[in-house]
């Protein structure tokens, strides 16, 4: 049965065919019971025809809310309480994060640096960067995906590529590198500890990006093509010789040390980021190797995402090479121009397309183990459902190896509940925060694109109900 139309058993029985309103992915936005159009163009075939709903007894249902951010948030210092009280202050409702985003270019960086950054961004610099790892460490959290927060898809900043070249390999040596070898060293099982990622953007490492991405089997953009995957590969080339050096090192390592990570791009552009990782992957993850150095990113809000990772999938098998996976719903609601056409119908149909893609992966990687074409998977979900039934599976019987290349991840300062809940409460060892860094005017635009972009999730998961639940966790504090 193809990915395309498996609508999976195993997420039913563990009751997590989601139909949650929250987080849509990590990096996506929450969006109303139907937010694109009910009669698209492009007909959705991915959740084939079992109804999403009433799938659930009432007492499942009650078992799988998300997690009370009260527990998490005794956790925190008061400064830490006092940002997050102005993240709920300017998301109270749709005014007032409107009137947010409408005047944060203007607030000076200094402030935003104090006030917020630290919530949401790991630091200016690789020091700081280190720092934010080892905060992560003693909330349980392993590791990171770094962020150089340097990009631009329109083509009109003029970047310097190889500063962010040369920055991005820095990072793997000066925050990465010590991240996860200091863990290792004093660690009883070496997989307990989760790999380190280094995120690529394809819009951030060659001039004129869109253009490149749009015309890469174009004979005329051949050059720039060849840039692009050249500085994509200068990077992973330092993981897949890292991961190369640490294995003779750490022989029962059965997971990578690090994985370079390819961004997904807007709808338009993401047949050219499919082709970039096709290449990298048949480069860097041969199935002679025990484990891979590079993973792709597949957005499954998609309606042709499982037909596409299906057709990845037997390439991959066929020309001997592992498939990395990092899954996410997908980011790019509000700017994509044929959302009707090309992205589910329903935040329904995103959530059973989703789980059932990630249990495919995962049974395969739990029955397989080292010689599953899924070489890595990624779980990149604020879902509190997604990341149970990833966990749920993971409990079942089944390869070693298959276990330890799953790993769950949300970006830092996104549902830290959730984060909280699996590793108290579920005993989660295999968990990441992506970490966005870079120089503070680039950091503040991507706080300003996380507003904009998950402006929705940030107002459900804030507002009030944030006020309310740092109250409660202040008089808990005194008690």
């Amino acid at each position: 049965m193809s990915l395309r139309t498996r609508v999976s058993l195993k997420a039913v029985r563990l009751g997590y065919a989601s139909t949650s309103l929250r987080s849509m992915m990590y990096g996506s936005t929450v969006l109303s019971r139907t937010y694109v159009s009910q009669t698209p163009s492009q007909n959705n075939t991915a959740v084939g025809t079992m109804p999403v709903m009433n799938m659930r007894s009432s007492s499942s249902l009650e078992e799988d809310q998300p997690p009370s951010s009260v527990n998490y948030l005794k956790t925190l210092s008061k400064k830490e309480l006092f940002s997050l009280g102005m993240i709920g202050c300017v998301t109270l409702n749709k005014f007032t994060l409107d009137l947010a985003i409408k005047v944060f270019p203007f607030v000076p960086v200094f402030l935003i640096k104090w006030l917020i950054s630290a919530l949401y961004c790991g630091g200016d610099n690789p020091k700081e960067v280190r720092e934010c790892g080892e905060n992560l460490q003693k909330r349980g959290i392993s590791n990171m995906m770094l962020s150089l927060t340097i990009e631009d898809s329109e083509g009109v900043k003029n970047i310097d590529i190889n500063y962010i070249v040369k920055e991005t390999i820095k990072s793997v040596h000066e925050v990465l590198k010590p991240n996860l070898l200091k863990q290792l060293e004093t660690a009883v099982d070496v997989n307990d500890v989760a790999p380190g990622y280094i995120a690529l953007k394809p819009s951030a490492l060659v001039a004129n990006p869109s253009e490149v991405l749009l015309n890469f089997k174009n004979e005329a953009w051949m050059a720039q093509r060849e840039e692009l995957i050249n500085n994509c590969s200068a990077v992973t080339q330092v993981i897949y010789d890292l991961n190369q050096e640490l294995l003779k090192k750490y022989p029962s390592r059965q997971a990578p040390f690090f994985v370079a990570t390819i961004d997904a791009e807007k709808y338009d552009l993401q047949m050219g980021v499919y082709e970039l990782q096709r290449i990298l992957f048949e480069k860097f993850n041969p199935q002679s190797s025990p484990i891979v150095s590079c993973i792709g990113t597949w957005q499954l809000y998609l309606t042709d995402s499982a037909q596409e990772l299906q057709t990845e999938y037997e390439r991959a098998k066929k020309e001997g090479y592992k498939l990395g996976l990092k899954l996410v719903r997908g980011a790019y609601i509000h700017s994509e121009p044929n959302r009707d056409a090309i992205i589910q119908p329903t935040k329904e149909a995103s959530d059973v397309n989703y789980n059932n893609v990630i249990t495919t992966v995962i049974e395969d990687l739990l029955a397989k183990g080292s010689k599953s074409t899924y070489g890595h998977l990624v779980v990149a979900s604020h879902n509190y459902h997604s990341q149970m039934l990833a966990t749920k599976l993971l409990e079942e019987k089944g390869s070693a190896a298959g276990k330890h290349n799953v790993v769950l991840g949300q970006l830092l300062g996104m549902a830290d509940n959730v984060t909280y809940d699996l590793i108290t409460n579920h005993g989660v060892k295999n968990i990441i925060k992506y970490v966005p860094w870079g120089p503070p005017l680039e950091t503040k635009d991507y706080l300003l694109r996380r507003l904009q972009e998950n402006g929705d999730a940030v107002r459900a998961d804030n507002g009030l109900p944030l006020l309310k639940s740092i109250a409660k966790s202040i008089f808990a504090k005194s008690a």
